[in-house]
């Protein structure tokens, strides 16, 4: 009988393996060529590039603030909704369940307005704190799967063997199972965590002034859409790049210690 192997696409950027030699090797290349042409370009045509990427990094931070924020409040909802999820109280396990397919149903730009016109209808909130709220419930809801992936996962002999000792459900829960999941959790974690700051160029709409934004705000004052989009599009490239590294080295160090 044949074996059956699983199928494992994300949304977030390919991840370096040495194990694949032409990701690795196309990683290797990508990489180098953004940071040259970032240089090559300041260094050699510093009258639009350089103001570019000096107009362009007060939109870096608050793209990693958004980034940050969201991902760290989205795996708190996605705990929650992974829970939620493999509970045997049928009323929790159907809330959290028709939370992810909603959610999961709507484009994320489709969430931003909704969540922004919606609490402007009852509170006065700032853009970013919008743009966050919006992130969250979102990628929550993907969190939400590993979570319940991640716990079930786990063979159920060491629920089994926490009972025995003595541990109540949730004992056993957060002392056995959440402790050994997270090992498998993490990589797809850093995933979501390198496909949610790519998603962050969605917030500009709601005027937050992340790097896209502030690549529109430069290109139409300046009229230099081509400078402009091509300084920002090898900016998001390079952060992808160098986070997409830190998730193989991650993975690679969880597999170390997995092994040993």
């Amino acid at each position: 009988m044949s074996e059956t192997r699983i199928i494992d696409v994300g949304e977030g950027a390919a991840i370096p393996s040495k194990t694949d030699w032409g990701l690795f090797n196309a990683w290797t290349i990508s990489i180098v060529f953004a940071i040259s042409t970032i240089f090559y370009l300041i260094v050699f045509e510093p009258a639009p590039y350089k103001r570019i990427i000096l107009y362009l990094s007060d939109g870096v931070i608050i793209t990693f603030e958004v980034t940050i924020i969201s991902i760290i409040c989205a795996c708190i909802i996605g705990l929650i909704t992974g829970l939620g999820r493999v509970s045997k109280n049928k009323a929790i396990n159907l809330l959290a369940s028709t939370y992810v397919e909603i959610i999961r149903g709507i484009p994320l730009l489709v969430q931003l307005f909704y969540i922004y016109y919606a609490l402007g209808r009852l509170l006065n909130v700032h853009d970013l704190t919008a743009a966050v709220i919006a992130m969250s419930v979102c990628y929550g809801a993907y969190m939400g799967e590993v979570f319940r992936a991640g716990i079930t996962a786990i063979d159920k002999g060491q629920s089994e063997a926490a009972r025995s000792l003595g541990f109540n459900t949730k004992q056993t829960m957060f002392l056995v199972i959440l402790p050994q999941a997270w090992r498998t959790i993490l990589p797809p974690v850093g995933n979501e965590f390198i496909a949610l700051l790519k998603d962050t160029s969605l917030v500009s709409i709601l005027a937050v002034s992340d790097l896209l934004r502030r690549g529109r705000e430069f290109s139409s004052e300046t009229f230099l859409y081509f400078e402009t989009f091509t300084m920002v599009a090898l900016v998001y490239l390079v952060i992808t790049l160098l986070l997409s590294k830190g998730v193989s080295l991650m993975e690679a160090r969880l597999s170390h210690y997995v092994r040993h």
